[in-house]
């Protein structure tokens, strides 16, 4: 019998076996020489744990609350566009595995399901991401569309007004598939991006044609005029914007640089992590979106002041391996891992970690 990967490690090794290169490429490359989205793992080992003996660890509970739901694992997946070019169930394969884990999914506007069909497999807090597309009654639609299906918030991505530089699509001359669709949107809206052609990527062919550059902080308030859902911002790194989403009412900030995907140079999400978390009110959560490889990851983000983390490449990797078995198997690998890190740590509750279980690491 083969033995299951006890490891991401083994998930990721098994995933880019199986990945066609250029998939691969896709879904791992970064921007530029990818300097942001190697800091972004490598920042992890810059901190070392300060572990609580005598500490009653027979049970760990790494429950969390997020703007109204509870997660019984502080986590959630990341929005990530086109889920079906790994495995043909697509994102309800990974909504499936997330409502066991009770964690969150964020399905992403290009989505290769159905927002509905998402829905219907989703048993645990849903929400949608969007971009700023220049079509806004494609938005306005999309934002129906989900508050009828049930999602629990709106995410906004605001560290895209145009695509970062991703040499790998560049090199490989990626374009999406015909039999993959963004099927949620017109399929005249998505057309560029099933283009391909010798030093150019039909990903950031379709969002120079569709993204709106002009998004500010005063758009804000068309989107909250259209649904009632709560509004969470992705991508923010530095507490002058942190300050100024709480000041327009924002729910909710993701720090994060897209995965090293577009400014490359930009700060590791770690890094900005607690200058965030200090500028917000107490009241409004950051999430974590950036490098998270394990268990021992979530402690370290959630002792800095994160209410969860988002994990992305991954649910593609256990998605790609196994479908809806191996996004749970990632899941239950991290689960494991936290709960684990918790225990050894004198930290049994979320509530416990904070900065006194982390020190700089000895050089």
């Amino acid at each position: 019998m083969p033995v299951a990967p006890i490891a991401l490690a083994g998930i990721e090794h098994a995933a880019r076996d199986q990945l066609p290169p250029e998939i691969w490429d896709f879904i791992e490359g970064g921007s530029g020489a990818e300097r942001t989205a190697e800091a972004n793992r490598e920042m992890f080992g810059r901190y070392a744990f300060r572990p609580r003996a005598l500490v009653d660890v027979s049970v760990c509970a790494p429950a969390v609350d997020l703007l109204g739901a509870t997660l019984q694992l502080p986590l959630g997946i990341a929005p990530m566009a086109y889920h079906r070019l790994v495995h043909p169930d697509g994102e309800t394969a990974t909504a499936r595995a997330a409502g066991k884990a009770g964690a969150l999914l964020i399905a992403g506007i290009f989505a290769s399901r159905t927002l509905e069909e998402i829905a219907a497999a989703a048993t645990g807090p849903l929400w949608l991401q969007l971009y700023w597309l220049r079509r806004r009654d494609v938005l306005a639609g999309l934002v129906e569309r989900a508050e009828a299906a049930g999602y629990g918030a709106l995410l906004l991505t605001v560290d895209a007004p145009r695509i970062g530089r991703r040499l790998r699509d560049l090199r490989n001359g990626f374009a999406v598939p015909p039999e993959v669709r963004a099927v949620n949107l017109d399929p005249a809206v998505m057309a560029a991006s099933h283009r391909s052609g010798r030093g150019s990527s039909g990903i950031a062919e379709h969002a120079r044609e569709q993204f709106d550059p002009t998004l500010s902080w005063a758009d804000l308030a068309w989107l909250r005029e259209r649904s009632p859902l709560p509004l969470v911002l992705k991508g923010v790194l530095t507490a002058e914007d942190a300050r100024r989403a709480a000041d327009h009412g924002v729910d909710a900030v993701v720090v994060s640089n897209h995965g090293g995907r577009q400014l490359d140079g930009a700060l590791p999400a770690l890094a900005a992590l607690p200058e965030v978390v200090d500028a917000l009110p107490p009241h409004l959560p950051a999430l974590l979106d950036g490098g998270v490889r394990g268990g021992a990851d979530i402690a370290l983000a959630l002792a800095l002041g994160a209410r969860a983390v988002l994990v992305g490449r991954p649910a593609l990797w256990g998605l790609a391996t196994g479908g809806e078995a191996g996004v749970t198997r990632v899941l239950d690998l991290l689960r494991d891992e936290l709960e684990h890190t918790m225990a050894l740590l004198g930290r049994p509750t979320v509530a416990d970690l904070d900065r006194t279980a982390l020190a700089p690491w000895p050089l």
